[in-house]
């Protein structure tokens, strides 16, 4: 976790948290693995070409995360001349998520909406700091027995997730420095839609 008090419990000077942050988020880049985000964008392109669904789920910070992936894979990625994807960020349908946490329990709020829509074939992204979030887990397994490729952006250790995605980018933290992974996250999402906004049409897309 960043330090937020000097040695002798004074509170540090915002230029001291600012240069400390950098730091430490530098130091984060440079665990970025583009092995890893090729696998991810390799799982996305195919989602797009056959016409699978991507669902996106986060919660709290991650929820935006996702939000705005969803937003950039269905628009900005629309200047490549490919398919447009198929994309839904789960975060993002209040009433629905409300209700099913209100009636069912917060651990079904994703696993509830996918029992509606997913099919085999689709891909399920979850975006998690901890990688041990319940309903975040129960989506993934209930993916897993559904035929649904699952994707994690993790952060920390990676969490029980880690081992239960088929694709997987962690950006690995002590416990609790949510705000440099959340960002971090954030870049990658950036990346990936970059990769699929430079993506070609195959010569059956353009009629070639």
């Amino acid at each position: 976790m960043l330090p937020l008090k000097t040695a002798d419990d004074r509170p540090l000077t915002t230029s001291a948290v600012t240069s400390d942050y950098i730091a430490y988020f530098r130091g984060l880049l440079d665990q970025i693995d583009s092995t890893a985000i090729d696998a991810i964008v390799r799982v996305l392109r195919r989602a797009r070409d056959d016409g699978a669904t991507v669902y996106i789920a986060g919660n709290g910070g991650s929820a935006s995360t996702a939000a705005h992936l969803a937003n950039d894979l269905g628009k900005a990625t629309k200047r490549s001349g490919c398919p447009a994807f198929r994309v839904m960020c789960l975060s993002d349908n209040v009433s629905w998520l409300t209700a099913l946490g209100n009636d069912e329990g917060y651990e079904r709020v994703f696993t509830g909406q996918l029992e509606n829509f997913a099919r085999a074939g689709d891909v399920l992204m979850v975006i998690s700091a901890s990688g041990r979030s319940p309903n975040l887990v129960n989506a993934v397994e209930f993916a897993r027995t559904n035929g649904v490729v699952t994707v994690g952006l993790l952060g920390f250790d990676g969490g029980v997730l880690r081992d239960r995605v088929d694709a997987c980018l962690c950006l690995e933290t002590e416990p609790g420095a949510y705000g440099p992974v959340e960002t971090g996250h954030s870049l990658v999402c950036d990346i990936i839609t970059t990769c699929l906004t430079f993506d070609r049409p195959s010569p059956a897309v353009v009629g070639l």
